[in-house]
């Protein structure tokens, strides 16, 4: 039993023992620094050979007897920088307040300086040397910057304080985060003259801009103003065109309507004429008929009875010539059948017919002697009274008597029978005038 308990306390014993010894060796690496087991020699990268190892996140023993245990933290330092009477490009003084946030590196190389300059150093310590440093930086910037150029463009002046700051603190180990700049100022209000003067600048742009804003305004008033007018002309341009094409169309709709109403007129009227051609062709051929009928026709008949008519005429005349020929050849037969006596017996046959018309213009007188007066010396009346007393004398013949006689029996229509020497050729020329009567 005794041998138990005793087995037991020196297991408790060892056990405690080793956690004393695992407490005391084993180190657990936060993510917010870094592990540093100085007293091991290892070789490091453009560094040559170094006294300690890193450790960064994880965890590692160290080694009992041979390393010692150091701890560096990598948070954000806070450093506040206030710079008095820092000269600036021409001599000006300012008085400049900021803030700057820096921490340890954590990437090698620049670690390695850390740990050579900053390692077992407390946090005042390292802000303290942070401050300096950039302080000294920041007063290095000033004096290669003019007031103007540090007041007016503070953004130029921290990347000019950043590029100067950043290899000093990186010979230390250290990273420059942030910088900002809360305030500028000097003791001679060489900032306020500038500001006064930046101010009325300012007063005289706004004056400037306001005036250039307003005639802009105007500008731009009478340039829209300018932009309606045209933008109206062009949409009374537009509607004028507009107007003018519709108008047109309507010409052009209405002269295609007029176009069309005179072709379907045109078309009517040749239809019409046409139609009405027909009827007259057909009038035509009615008045050719009728004219046929009764121009034609009876003309054709006319002409044909007129040609008749000519034609029996002709033969009339021939016939009439043929026997005035025959009666002309049986005269002169018969005149020369008479001989010597031939031309008085024609002039008898031929004076019957002229004492009649003679005795028509004589009224009824009673007549007992006939006496020729001068026969030479005469008138026609007095010629004929001598030339009927020759022939009464010379024949026989009493005219006188016989136109008495006529007078006093008008139905008697046979004269008396002339007396001559030689009866037949008066037989023969009273035949030949007999005829010539009829024809006559």
């Amino acid at each position: 039993m005794s041998i138990i308990i005793a087995l037991l306390a020196v297991l408790l014993g060892a056990s405690g023992g080793i956690l004393l010894v695992v407490k005391n060796l084993y180190y657990i690496c936060q993510p917010s620094e870094v592990l540093i087991f100085a007293g091991d020699r290892r070789s490091v990268p453009d560094r040559g050979a170094v006294g300690y190892r890193l450790v960064k996140g994880g965890s590692s023993i160290r080694k009992p007897l041979l390393e010692k245990a150091f701890r560096m933290e990598l948070t954000n330092m806070i450093i506040e920088l206030k710079v008095t009477n820092a000269y600036s490009k021409g001599g000006i003084p300012l008085k400049v307040d900021g803030v700057a946030n820096i921490k340890i590196a954590g990437e090698e190389p620049t670690i390695h300086n850390a740990i050579e300059r900053l390692l077992g150093k407390s946090r005042q310590a390292i802000e303290t040397i942070a401050r300096e440093t950039l302080e000294g930086n920041l007063r290095g910037v000033l004096a290669s910057l003019t007031p103007e150029q540090v007041n007016e463009d503070k953004m130029a002046f921290v990347r000019n304080l950043l590029d100067e700051a950043e290899d000093d603190l990186e010979h230390l180990g250290l990273i420059l985060d942030n910088l900002q700049i809360q305030n500028i100022s000097d003791d001679v209000d060489y900032l306020n003259s500038i500001g006064r003067k930046q101010r009325a600048e300012l007063l005289r742009d706004a004056r400037i801009a306001e005036a250039e804003a307003k005639t802009a305004s105007a500008l731009q008033a009478a340039e829209d103003q300018r932009k309606t007018a045209l933008g109206e002309i062009a949409a009374t341009i537009e509607t004028t065109r507009a107007e003018a094409h519709r108008r047109r169309q309507d010409a052009l709709t209405q002269r295609q309507a007029a176009i069309s109403e005179a072709e379907s007129e045109i078309a009517a009227s040749v239809a019409r004429t046409q139609a009405e051609l027909a009827v007259q062709r057909e009038r035509r051929n009615q008045v050719e008929q009728q004219l046929q009928a009764d121009v034609v026709a009876p003309a054709e008949a006319a002409c044909q009875q007129a040609q008749a008519d000519a034609k029996g005429q002709a033969a009339h005349i021939v016939e009439d010539g043929k026997a005035l020929a025959e009666g002309i050849r049986e005269l002169a037969e018969v005149w020369a059948f008479a001989g010597d006596h031939a031309r008085e017996i024609f002039l008898f046959q031929k004076l019957e017919p002229l004492l009649k018309h003679l005795v028509a213009t004589v009224p009824d007188l009673d007549v007992e002697k006939i006496t020729v007066i001068d026969p030479g010396q005469g008138n026609g009346a007095t010629k004929l009274a001598a030339f009927l007393e020759q022939l009464r004398q010379s024949t026989g013949i009493d005219l006188a008597e016989m136109a008495h006689r006529w007078g006093q029996s008008p139905n008697q229509t046979a004269p008396p029978q002339v007396i001559s020497a030689k009866p037949e050729a008066s037989e023969k020329s009273a035949e030949i005038n007999q005829k010539q009567d009829r024809r006559q």
